[in-house]
Formats: C-alpha cells, sequence, structure tokens
C-alpha cells in the first residue's frame, strides 16, 4: 500500500487554511443556466447552486467585494449572455453595486477587468465557487495564483460533468475529486463547503 502523497503546498510552505471571508473577495464563476438544463447539464448542479447561493449571502453580509462572471461564445450558443440560457441563475443573481464580467476564455482574468478591479479593491484573497470546476474554475484559481492572488475553492459550490477519456468515459465525480485535488496540490486551498470558511 502506498503512502499518500503530500502537496506541493505543504512542501514549500504556504497556507494550508484559507483567509476569514471578511478579508477577501468573492468571485462567482459562471453560475449560469447553460449549465442547468440541456447538452451542458452538470451532475449536482442545484446542491451547488443552493450552497453558492449561501455563499453568496455570506459575501453581502459581510459587505466584501463581489464580482459575477458569465462567460459569452457567441449569439446561438449555450453560453449566449443575450439570452436566457447564457443569464446568471436568478437565486444568485447580481445586485446593483456587484461587479459584472464578461469573458470569452475559461480564465477570467484574461481580456477582462478584473485583475484591475481587484487591486481597486486591494483584495489579495479571494473565495471562487462556480462552474465547471474542471475548466472555468480551474483555470481561474491558476489564474488567480499567478496574478499574485490567494484563492481558496469551496468544492460544493463547483460542480462539473462527465467527459470521454483515453480510457473510457470520466465520470463527473472522478473529474470533481481530481480537479479539486489537483488545485489543492498547489494553486488554490480548497474547503468542502462555505461552512468551512471562518468569518
Amino acid at each position: 500500500m502506498s503512502t499518500p502523497s503530500t502537496t506541493l503546498r505543504e512542501l514549500t510552505g504556504m497556507p494550508a487554511a484559507p483567509a476569514s471571508l471578511r478579508e477577501s473577495a468573492l468571485v462567482m464563476i459562471d453560475l449560469q443556466n447553460t449549465y442547468t438544463r440541456g447538452v451542458m447539464a452538470l451532475e449536482n448542479v442545484e446542491p451547488a447552486i443552493d450552497e453558492a447561493a449561501a455563499l453568496l449571502d455570506r459575501a453581502r453580509s459581510a459587505g466584501i467585494p463581489i464580482i459575477h462572471v458569465q462567460h459569452d461564445a457567441g449569439e446561438g450558443t449555450p453560453y449566449d449572455v443575450r439570452a436566457e440560457i447564457g443569464a446568471i441563475v436568478e437565486r444568485v443573481a447580481p445586485r446593483d453595486g456587484e461587479h459584472v464580467i464578461v469573458k470569452n476564455f475559461p480564465n477570467s482574468f484574461v481580456g477582462t477587468d478584473l485583475e484591475d478591479h481587484l487591486r481597486s479593491k486591494s483584495a489579495t484573497n479571494l473565495v471562487l465557487a462556480g462552474f465547471m470546476t474542471h475548466m472555468c474554475v480551474n483555470s481561474t484559481a491558476r489564474g488567480a495564483f499567478n496574478a499574485g492572488f490567494a484563492p481558496s475553492v469551496v468544492a460544493a459550490a463547483t460542480a462539473t460533468r462527465a467527459l470521454p477519456g483515453p480510457d473510457g468515459t470520466v465520470s463527473a465525480s472522478s473529474l470533481q475529486s481530481a480537479s479539486l485535488a489537483a488545485l489543492s496540490d498547489m494553486f488554490a486551498v480548497v474547503v468542502p463547503d462555505a461552512a468551512a470558511l471562518p468569518d
């Protein structure tokens, strides 16, 4: 039986615990109707949205910066932000004063004002939630880390879908676990749910 390996975060002395919510900014990634139905419906999407909604409520109560990100792939796609399918899910929709970013790449920092906006708020610690775990959450967490931010990912507020792999179908649950493990190795602190974030 092999011994569980340690993470690169541990080996290099990086923090293992998340920053407090009150000392962070919340980035809600692609919580769009896209992922609730049809060809892009994700496994466990509704519980993930519920968890994201609870996290959003806490962030609003804490008065921290909140950024909503939408992916736009153009008219007629499942990511058409001009149509209902590409809109942010109503129960986590932006309120007045909450910053909204429309992106065209998986990494929310590419081609957007996300970094400038976060710097203007003096935000260093980020809390990430949204979709899909293996794609835009993963890319944004890595982008945040590479730009000098300290991201935490709330696992229960993310979701993904099964994908074809070289040895057959990779289940959504396997891809979810692998994606979060890859992030927690270096790029982010991964917490199980919003309750694991200190106030």
